[in-house]
């Protein structure tokens, strides 16, 4: 049986399924007709339903519960590794409602290494996180004024980037969706005033001489005391219920075979990844993926649940009813 698998050409996605689509793996008797695109356009065809099994934002998954689930491999979580925004001019750093606006840190932040935090760290204190919220309104309620209405560049709608920012920064409305790695580029044009940048782009934009603003994962981090949740893999729910628990099995093993064989799909990462250097390519995989990619497990589901459930109280996202996990 043939499966159209739909993923980004980043190093996290390429490393994690290298050993799948090239049989290093027991596959089980599938085979997969693999689609490259950049997440959002990936969330496109997910409303269109035109993959079996695809990379999804977990933002866009919100809107998708009832075609998709999610399954337990695959999944990108993590401490450290949300979007930045951030911007060429200097002015919006010292601008008194965005500096306000930057995570205060408290206590000892989570190591990065640890990504198996427990359970009960992870569960917001739900008072906590609205009145922080309810802080960061109040705090954001004159940006429009302080800054003209600052056009921000974001890697598109349906985006975990573009979910943060809006709780982040709910007055922040003038947005302008493009290609994560044309925000780069905008800023140092300025066609943009600020931009959300994700992926291999935290690596790179201190070198072009563009500065953070605020860590939008921090933040998240912050409120929740868990690890942010980006993207998930995703599989048709109308496929049968052998299928959908075969292609997580296969995706685990992909997951374990590139941790015990880095070396092993190097080529064909690198070769999707032409604009960086191994370096960035390699401090790319270690970002993402993690023990979280291997199995969500019961901190990871957690996290997700506080994703959704937040993301809803907040007005970005509607209730879901579905069940979230395969």
């Amino acid at each position: 049986m043939k499966l159209s698998l739909g993923f980004s050409p980043c190093p996290n996605d390429t490393f994690i399924f290298d050993a799948m689509i090239h049989q290093k793996i027991d596959t089980e008797g599938l085979s997969f007709e693999v689609i490259f695109d950049d997440v959002e356009t990936l969330n496109q065809k997910a409303f269109r339903a035109e993959l079996d099994i695809t990379k999804l934002s977990y933002h866009a998954y919100a809107y998708l519960t009832e075609k998709y689930v999610l399954l337990h491999a695959g999944s990108a979580l993590g401490f450290g590794v949300g979007p930045l925004l951030i911007c060429n001019n200097e002015d919006y750093i010292s601008t008194d409602s965005l500096a306000s606006l930057r995570p205060q840190t408290s206590g000892i932040r989570p190591q990065t290494s640890d990504l198996r935090p427990q359970t009960s760290d992870i569960r917001p204190q739900t008072s906590d996180f609205r009145h922080q919220t309810s802080d960061l309104r109040h705090q954001t309620s004159d940006l429009k004024s302080q800054t003209s209405d600052p056009s921000i560049g974001i890697p598109g709608k349906y985006t975990t980037a573009n979910f943060l920012l809006s709780l982040a920064l709910p007055e922040a409305k003038n947005k302008i969706e493009m290609k994560f790695f044309e925000i780069e580029s905008a800023l140092l044009n300025h066609q943009i005033d600020m931009g959300v940048i994700i992926h291999e782009n935290r690596f790179t934009y201190q070198e072009k001489g563009l500065k953070k603003i605020i860590d939008l994962g921090e933040f998240w981090e912050n409120l929740t005391k868990g690890p942010i949740p980006l993207g998930g893999i995703m599989i048709k729910r109308d496929l049968p219920e052998e299928i959908k628990q075969k292609v997580n099995r296969i995706i685990r093993r992909s997951v374990e075979y590139a941790f015990d064989h880095p070396e092993s799909g190097m080529d064909f990462i690198c070769s999707l990844s032409q604009e960086m250097s191994l370096e960035v390519i390699k401090k790319h995989i270690d970002l993402y993926v993690n023990k979280f990619s291997i199995d969500l497990g019961e901190a990871g589901r957690k996290a997700v649940e506080t994703f959704f459930k937040e993301a809803h109280k907040a007005g970005i996202i509607p209730e879901t009813k579905q069940n979230l996990f395969l």
